[in-house]
């Protein structure tokens, strides 16, 4: 059970701004919605290829006080580590959010 006390770890919350780049795309950038106390628990990994690299995608449930809205736009950051928002949930005593994250290493 995870209780406020169990908050324990600093991170980073970003939200997504689209830019106009002036030849008729945008450019996305993240930007700082507030620094956040969270309970960060790992899950599982496995290996992964992306752009034909290999690396591993390592799985985390983040969990945080119900009040702050996060989509699947989100992310949080630790540093350099990134931790993509992949799904979140209500914790059934309603009091903290469970977002199921994902973080990629080459």
């Amino acid at each position: 059970m995870t209780g406020a006390g169990s908050l324990r770890r600093r991170l980073v919350l970003e939200a997504p701004a689209e830019n106009d780049d002036g030849a008729g795309g945008v450019t996305r950038v993240y930007t700082v919605v507030t620094n956040i106390w969270t309970q960060v628990l790992p899950v599982s990994a496995h290996a992964d290829v992306s752009a034909d690299r290999l690396g591993a995608a390592l799985r985390y449930r983040i969990v945080i006080r119900a009040g702050v809205e996060i989509t699947t736009r989100h992310r949080f950051r630790n540093g350099d580590r990134i931790f993509r928002v992949i799904s979140t949930q209500e914790s059934p005593d309603r009091r903290f959010i469970e977002i199921d994250a994902e973080v990629r290493e080459e």
